[in-house]
C-alpha cells in the first residue's frame, strides 16, 4: 500500500472521531468519494492503525444502528414541505 493511501486513511479516520460525520459527509467534506471513504475506513485502516480502526468501527456501528431513524425523519420533512406547498398554491 502507498505511503499517501496509508496517512489518507489515518487522516480519514482521526477526522471522523473529531467530527462524528457519516460517510457521506465525510467524503463531502474531504473531496473523495463515498466508496473511497468508505474502503479506506472499513478495508484499509485496520492494516494501518488497529487501535484507531476499531474506534472508527464503533462510530460506523453507531452509524449504521441510527441509520433507519435518519431516513424517517427526512421522508418526513419531505412530505411536511409537500404539503405546505400544496397548501400555499
Amino acid at each position: 500500500m502507498h505511503e499517501q493511501i496509508r496517512r489518507r486513511c489515518v487522516r480519514l479516520g482521526k477526522m471522523l472521531l473529531d467530527t462524528g460525520l457519516t460517510v457521506r459527509a465525510l467524503a463531502k467534506s474531504t473531496g473523495y468519494s463515498k466508496s473511497t471513504v468508505h474502503k479506506d475506513l472499513t478495508e484499509r485502516l485496520p492494516n494501518v492503525d488497529m487501535e484507531l480502526s476499531e474506534e472508527v468501527a464503533k462510530v460506523l456501528a453507531y452509524h449504521k444502528s441510527v441509520r433507519h431513524l435518519r431516513g424517517g425523519e427526512a421522508t418526513r420533512m419531505k412530505w411536511m414541505n409537500e404539503n405546505k406547498k400544496a397548501r400555499n398554491t
